[in-house]
C-alpha cells in the first residue's frame, strides 16, 4: 500500500463508497477506509434492509461516474409521494406529483445493501481508488501543508483532505474537537419489507397517526406479488414489542396500522431497528478535515433527506475541487464548504425535527391542525411545487 494519497475517506457506508466513486472519477488518487467489512446481501446478519430514494440531484451526482448505470437496472422509480392522514373513517389522501415539475420521477428507489454492493462494484473499476476493509482512521496529526493519519493495522498515509463520512459518532469529529447539538425524541424505528396485494404504483406514502409516520416505499416484485419496503416510527417501547411480536400478531397490527391501502400485509424480511435523533455538528470543518453525511447531520427518515443531503456534502467538494484542484484541502476551499453546506443543513435539520415532532401528537385537536394546514400547504399549486423543488433539493433554502 502506498503512503500518499489526494484524499482519504474515512467511512465506508454509502456516502463514503458514493465519495470515493465520484472523487475518484477526477483522477485523484483515493483511499478509503472502513472498520467493517460491507455488507451486500440481503439475508446476511447485518444487513441494512431500510430503502433509499435518490433523489433527482443524487442522480445527476452518480452520474458522473459509473454508479448510476449499474444501479439504474434495480431502480423503483417514484412518481407519486402520497401522505395520508390515516385513524379515521376516511382516511385523508394527498398526492405530490413529479409531473408537476418536469417528465422526470421524484427519485429512484433501492434496499441500501445494493446501494452499497454497486458501489463498491464502480470503486473495483477505478484503479486511482483504494477501498480497504477491516481499517479505520486512528490519530491524525495536520498541518497547513497536509494531513497524517495512522490507521488502526499501523500503516501511516498522508493526504491533502481527509473527509470524515464515519457516522454520527465520529471519532475524526471528536478529534477535532467539533462539537454537536443532538435532540432525542423517544423513538425508534422498524425496518422492514412486505408483499401486498394491491400494486403500489410506484408510489411511495406516508400515513400518519400517532407516534410517527408509517412510510411505504414502492420495491420491485416479489414472490409474484407487490412489495414494499416499511420504515414504522413510534414510541421507543412500542417499537420495541413489535420488533419481538409473533408474525401473525405482527401482519395484523401492521395492516391496521397502513389502514389497509393495500390490503392485508405479509411480512417478507426479518425486522431491524434503530433509535431516532436529529444531529447537526457545530462547525463542518476542521483543518485539512471535511464533515460528511452522519459526521455532519443525521435527521429522522422523513422526507428522504438522510442520504440525498450526505450527496449534497459529497456534491458541493467536488465541485470545489474541480473548479481549483490545486486548492485541496486548503482552508480557502474548506470556508468555501461550509459556507455553502451549513445554512442549507441548519434549515433541513431545523425543518425536519418540526415535521417528526408534528406526526407525534396524539392529540385529536391537533392531528386536525396538521390535517387543516397540509389541505393549505397541498391546495395551491406554487406553494406545492416550491415545497417539492425545495424537498427535492432542486432549490436552495436559507
Amino acid at each position: 500500500m502506498k503512503d500518499r494519497y489526494d484524499i482519504l475517506i474515512a467511512g465506508g457506508g454509502n456516502a463514503g463508497l458514493a465519495a470515493a466513486a465520484t472523487l475518484g472519477q477526477t483522477g485523484l488518487s483515493v483511499l478509503c477506509v472502513d472498520p467493517t467489512p460491507p455488507v451486500t446481501d440481503p439475508e446476511a446478519e447485518g444487513a441494512d434492509l431500510r430503502t433509499t430514494a435518490l433523489l433527482q440531484p443524487a442522480r445527476d451526482l452518480l452520474s458522473k461516474s459509473s454508479a448510476w448505470s449499474r444501479l439504474l437496472p434495480h431502480a423503483s422509480p417514484l412518481y407519486v409521494m402520497r401522505i395520508v392522514e390515516g385513524g379515521g373513517t376516511e382516511p385523508k389522501i394527498h398526492d405530490f406529483r413529479s409531473s408537476d415539475l418536469s417528465d422526470d420521477p421524484f427519485g429512484w428507489n433501492f434496499p441500501n445493501w445494493l446501494l452499497r454492493r454497486e458501489l463498491l462494484a464502480t470503486l473495483h473499476d477505478l484503479s486511482n481508488v483504494t477501498f480497504r476493509t477491516g481499517v479505520s482512521a486512528g490519530h491524525i496529526l495536520t498541518r497547513t501543508a497536509g494531513t497524517r493519519v495512522k490507521l488502526s493495522d499501523g500503516n501511516r498515509v498522508q493526504a491533502s483532505l481527509v473527509i470524515a463520512a464515519d457516522g454520527r459518532n465520529s471519532w475524526l469529529r471528536a478529534q477535532a474537537g467539533i462539537g454537536v447539538e443532538t435532540r432525542r425524541y423517544g423513538q425508534m424505528a422498524l425496518a422492514f419489507a412486505v408483499t401486498h396485494p394491491i400494486p403500489h404504483e410506484n408510489v411511495s406514502t406516508e400515513i400518519h397517526r400517532t407516534g410517527g409516520p408509517f412510510t411505504l416505499v414502492p420495491l420491485p416484485d416479489r414472490d409474484g406479488l407487490p412489495c414494499s419496503a416499511i420504515v414504522w416510527m413510534d414510541d421507543g417501547p412500542k417499537s420495541q414489542a413489535r420488533l419481538n411480536m409473533d408474525i401473525e400478531a405482527f401482519e395484523a397490527e401492521m395492516s391496521d396500522r397502513s389502514d389497509h391501502l393495500f390490503g392485508p400485509l405479509t411480512l417478507a424480511s426479518r425486522r431491524t431497528i434503530w433509535p431516532i435523533v436529529s444531529q447537526r455538528a457545530k462547525r463542518l470543518v476542521g483543518e485539512r478535515l471535511a464533515l460528511i453525511a452522519e459526521a455532519a447531520h443525521v435527521v429522522p427518515p422523513i422526507g428522504a433527506q438522510g442520504l440525498n443531503m450526505s450527496l449534497a456534502d459529497v456534491a458541493c467538494l467536488f465541485d470545489l475541487i474541480m473548479a481549483d484542484p490545486q486548492s485541496i484541502g486548503a482552508p480557502e476551499m474548506l470556508q468555501q464548504y461550509e459556507r455553502k453546506r451549513m445554512r442549507d443543513i441548519q434549515v433541513r435539520v431545523g425543518g425536519i425535527d418540526l415535521l417528526n415532532r408534528v406526526s407525534q401528537v396524539a392529540n385529536p385537536l391537533l392531528r386536525d391542525v396538521r390535517a387543516l394546514g397540509l389541505d393549505a400547504l397541498h391546495q395551491v399549486k406554487p406553494v406545492r411545487q416550491t415545497l417539492m423543488r425545495m424537498g427535492l433539493g432542486l432549490q436552495r433554502l436559507g
